[in-house]
């Protein structure tokens, strides 16, 4: 079945850094789409980034020029690497394979002095 679990979530400061990974299992990964999402409580969940079979990558306006989605096909993960970081970053962020709908189960960042 279908695995997606993230990691590397926590509390950092304003202006830091974090990388979030995902661990990606049970299909093909290496033709698939991969996103990065994230939401707050009581608000819609937003993307923040996408990246194709080819590496071709999309982002989220508020994380443009910020935040870098990557992969490793032959290890079968996503990464997203979040620089510049605010208190309006916060939020779970959620590992996706977004064209057919399956999700990780989540990851808290938190942004904070």
């Amino acid at each position: 079945q279908v695995q997606l679990v993230e990691s590397g979530g926590g509390l950092v400061q304003p202006g830091g850094s974090l990388t979030l990974s995902c661990a990606a299992s049970g299909f093909r990964f290496t033709v698939s789409l991969m996103g990065w999402y994230r939401q707050v409580q009581g608000d819609q969940r937003e993307l923040v980034a996408t990246i194709d079979s080819r590496g071709f990558t999309n982002y989220g306006d508020s994380v443009k020029g910020r935040f870098i989605v990557s992969r490793d096909d032959a290890r079968n993960m996503v990464y997203l690497q979040m620089n510049s970081l605010k208190p309006e970053d916060t939020a779970v962020y959620y590992c996706s394979k977004p064209t057919d709908g399956y999700w990780g189960q989540g990851i808290q960042v938190t942004v904070s002095s």
